[in-house]
């Protein structure tokens, strides 16, 4: 097969031309597997070939080798295993040949393969020798292998793990390395490898940052490539810093005033992508300082891990001063773009996490600022004033901010619909929001709203939800948490009197012709929605005024017009905003007898629209509408029965969509609302039910998330049909048997810990729900067997009280 041609043709313009030779590739592939990739190979490394194709041939192999999916991964890599010596060792010959080639596009391209082929052979204790062959690399004269073959041990480094790689290699990786970042290095192109690899090799580093001297070597050309002439260099130099700082935070003392000097400096005068990387590493710093002081609750009596050195807190007098500089560098049009991050912004976010480490301690400083520039003439001084005090609110205490706030609300309210500029309008409402968040609800002891403001206040946001679409939106969230801050008020609510007008206008911005702007139509059904849960009986009868309102929403985007992908994509957004807001008005009204009496004359429309909803084919809307049904289940008890025909097949629809596994995951749920809701009525759907999550467990396409719940849906199942359970006993027991004894092997990081508690958890509802299910049957006896490896199970979670 003439691969090149091919590879130019996968490329083409002309649509056919290019699906007959995505065709002719995986036929190639399917036929002669080692053929495929040698010629692959070959076309990488070959001088003469055209670049595109050389790119092209370099991306399938690595798709050869590697895919996003789990299952898909472990399958590919074992057929690289058992590949024949032969090829493996022609094609890897290439890969490194190629390292070395002028066109810089083939180079990067088999530097990320051979990190793939790294990736599967080196856990194995194969291709021993790759290693040496790359740092002999290092030392040519030539700067492009240089520059390609640091590349290549940076994307090794982000492959394989830590423990793969004996230290005495690691060692000279990380001299290898450090050398090519060094200033005496004259190539800017390796300098830039060298330092991108560092950042990959960090994880790497544990016992030469454990090492003096190998530290300081480090932490120096670290912080000489800070100030290279290049950069590129200077911001990848800064992402090293960030690292590190999480990384080794307790190996910083020494460097750290070193660090704020030039930090401050690359803010103030250095180009923007470098100054965010900087103004980064005090975040990441605030981050681990967060972490470690929540963790201990400044108890250090020899518990902890990791002191705290409270570098933030002995860095305030000069950080904040730097950070308040960087408020006032706004861009004109960031409000609008939802994806937007500039200076302004990152020495916003830092200065919140600031006030998260050191509380009180950060309103002193900040206040001045405040004061100077919340009535300066120019837009930017007023915004950023307000952006600061916005971002000071999380953290130091009530006792401490509350004083501010009863200052500052008048004014702001006013600034909400007075002030001429739309920035500090967009910032003001982000304020009050946050105001509102932390400040505002039972568990603060002087309110900061009272019965003389609150109508100032409703006033305000609703006629601010008028205001352009990022304003409006921010208002929304004001309002959202001026709701919540309610919830627990008891039988009455001061925004009782305000219930209608608030609903009305959040109706009102809905439809509003630019609601699809700055996310406004979605920011004001999740307020209408918090107005709803947060509301009491006094407003019920408003809250079931609101259901006929909402189906009608609801059926009018299910008449049938003809609609553009994207119109159907904005379509389905609605339904699952409108199925969202549906569900918790049943959640509410659902919750006492009378106003559950009431609502289910309307219980047949709504499920009949639901199914329509159904019938679309959303993955989606499916989500929402699901957990709407599932609302529906609970509040509607054992009639839910009757529309349990119809709705069946949409539930198997659920559980067997392993792509979408949100959906899955929430179905499985939604199994286990119908089962406390239906009791033995479920009956006659447990066979195709029980079939289809067993088949859930034993596949390894199913996303790993989704299979806790099946577990603890199980329990519910077992519960509502009691003694019927007998008929999958067997079947679940086995199921439960085999996940625990994963659980109790499970050692890792963090996320398979949680992932593992998880499964316990849902392991032991699957147990009791069982248990229970049993308890008043003659059929008890048929537990006995299990006992044991259930014993096993509890006994192995006791002894690992203390991990």
């Amino acid at each position: 097969m003439e691969v090149t041609q091919v590879l130019l043709n996968a490329q083409s313009i002309d649509g056919t031309v290019r699906k007959n030779a995505e065709e002719s590739l995986k036929q190639f592939q399917e036929k002669n597997l080692p053929g495929f990739l040698l010629s692959l190979s070959g076309e990488l490394a070959n001088e003469e070939k055209p670049v595109e194709t050389r790119k092209l041939a370099g991306l399938v192999l690595k798709n050869a080798l590697d895919a996003k999916e789990q299952h898909r991964k472990l399958e590919l890599v074992q057929r690289w295993l058992s590949l024949d010596g032969n090829a493996k060792n022609q094609i890897k010959a290439c890969l490194l040949k190629t390292l070395s080639s002028p066109v810089s596009d083939a180079r990067s391209t088999a530097s990320q393969v051979i990190a793939k082929v790294a990736g599967i052979e080196l856990p194995q204790k194969q291709w021993p020798e790759l290693i040496g062959s790359l740092l002999s690399n290092v030392h040519q004269l030539q700067a492009h292998t240089k520059q390609a073959t640091l590349e290549t041990l940076g994307y090794l480094c982000e492959e394989v793990s830590p423990d793969v790689i004996d230290q005495d290699q690691v060692n000279k990786i990380l001299t290898a390395v450090v050398q090519g970042m060094s200033a005496s290095e004259g190539n800017t192109d390796v300098r830039l490898a060298a330092t991108i690899a560092l950042y990959n090799a960090l994880g790497f580093a544990q016992a030469n940052f454990s090492n003096d001297m190998e530290r300081d070597y480090i932490m120096r050309v670290v912080c000489e490539a800070t100030l290279s002439p290049e950069v590129r260099i200077r911001q990848a130099a800064f992402e090293c810093l960030v690292s590190i700082s999480s990384t080794y935070y307790e190996k910083l003392a020494p460097y750290i005033q070193d660090i704020f000097n030039i930090t401050a400096k690359a803010v103030r005068e250095d180009e923007e992508p470098v100054a965010l990387q900087a103004i980064e590493f005090w975040s990441s710093i605030c981050d681990e300082e967060i972490d470690i002081l929540e963790e201990y609750e400044g108890d250090f009596t020899g518990d902890s891990d990791i002191p705290c050195f409270y570098f933030i807190k002995q860095a305030l007098p000069v950080l904040v001063p730097m950070l308040l500089e960087t408020l006032l560098k706004q861009e004109e049009d960031q409000d609008q773009d939802e994806g937007a991050w500039n200076i302004a912004m990152a020495g916003g976010t830092c200065l919140g996490l600031v006030a998260h480490t050191v509380g009180d301690d950060i309103v002193p400083p900040v206040v001045p600022f405040i004061e100077e520039n919340i009535t300066k003439l120019d837009w930017r001084q007023r915004e950023a004033a307000t952006y600061a005090f916005g971002s000071i609110l999380e953290g130091p205490s009530p006792e401490k901010l509350i004083p501010l706030v009863n200052v500052a609300l008048t004014f702001m309210l006013s600034a909400l619909t007075k002030d001429p500029n739309s920035h500090v309008k967009d910032t003001t409402a982000w304020t009050l929001g946050r105001i509102f968040e932390f400040l505002h609800g039972s568990a603060v002891d002087s309110p900061i709203i009272t019965q003389a403001n609150c109508q100032q206040i409703v006033t305000v946001l609703l006629q601010s939800m008028k205001d352009t679409p990022n304003v409006a939106e921010k208002a929304c969230g004001a309002l959202y948490f001026l709701a919540q801050g309610y919830e627990e008020v008891g039988p009455s609510s001061p925004l009782t009197p305000f219930f209608q007008e608030i609903v009305q206008s959040l109706l009102t911005v809905t439809h509003r012709e630019d609601a699809g702007e700055s996310r406004l139509r979605t920011a004001a059904y999740e307020t209408l929605n918090e107005m709803v849960r947060c509301s009491t009986d006094e407003t019920a009868p408003l809250v079931l005024q609101l259901v006929p309102v909402i189906m009608m929403e609801l059926h009018n985007t299910l008449e049938g017009q003809k609609l553009s992908s994207d119109e159907r994509e904005k379509q389905s957004e609605l339904q699952g905003l409108l199925c969202g807001c549906l569900q918790v008005i049943i959640q509410k009204l659902g919750s006492s007898e009378p106003t559950k009496y009431v609502f289910m004359q309307y219980a047949d429309q709504i499920m009949g629209l639901f199914l329509r909803v159904f019938a679309c084919r959303s993955a989606t809307v499916h989500e929402e509408a699901m957990l709407a049904i599932g609302a529906l289940a609970y509040a509607t008890g054992p009639d839910f029965a009757k529309y349990m025909p119809e709705f069946y097949r949409y539930l198997e629809m659920g559980l067997q969509n392993f792509e979408e596994y949100q959906v899955c995951a929430v179905t499985v749920g939604v199994v286990g609302d119908i089962s406390r809701a239906l009791e033995e009525k479920i009956v006659p759907y447990c066979d195709g039910i029980m079939t289809q999550l067993l088949k859930n467990l034993s596949s390894n396409q199913l996303h790993r998330s989704v299979k806790p719940p099946i577990f603890s849906c199980f329990g519910d199942i077992a519960l509502a049909v009691g003694e019927y359970f007998e008929k999958y006993l067997m079947w679940a027991m086995s199921a439960l048997q085999r996940a625990a004894e994963l659980s109790t092997h499970a050692a890792g990081d963090d996320e398979l810990t949680e992932y593992t508690n998880c499964l316990r958890n849902g392991i032991l509802e699957a147990y009791s729900g069982i248990f229970q299910g049993f308890k008043n049957s003659p059929k008890t006896q048929l537990l006995i067997p299990y006992t044991p490896h259930i014993l096993q199970f509890l006994d192995g979670i006791y002894m690992e009280k203390d991990m």
